[in-house]
């Protein structure tokens, strides 16, 4: 699963979670109707800014989104996890996934024009 897939799994789950529709949030997040919904289909991506708005909303750590659950983990424990952590640990951990997550939109901005531009180069 890409980091994107996983993204969209979490945002939806918690959304639904919280008990937001994609018009709330995205009336909570100051955008267009459509745009959650566009994210959660996989045909946007939100900004860094947007995503922390988005968790500040939905009350979680923005490196949540991009946490793969596997197995027996559930967003229970990834939020008692959470809980534990020391403040100042959180925030050197937001930051150090803030800039891998950054590195990941930008690599698979720079595949995805790669294969656009391989595609227009067979016509």
């Amino acid at each position: 699963m890409t980091l994107k897939q996983i993204f969209i799994q979490n945002l939806k789950e918690f959304r639904k979670k919280e008990g937001l529709s994609q018009m709330k949030l995205a009336d909570y997040c100051g955008t267009a109707h459509s745009y959650i919904g566009e994210i959660e289909v996989g045909r946007k991506f939100p900004s860094m800014d947007l995503i922390e708005k988005i968790a500040t909303i939905l009350r979680i750590e923005p490196y949540l989104f991009f946490k793969s659950r596997t197995g027996n983990s559930t967003l229970n424990e990834i939020e008692q996890v959470n809980v534990r952590m020391p403040h100042s640990s959180k925030k050197q951990l937001q930051k150090q996934v803030k800039a891998h997550i950054k590195k990941q939109v930008n690599q698979s901005t720079a595949q995805i024009l790669s294969e656009i531009n391989d595609i227009i180069e067979q016509y």
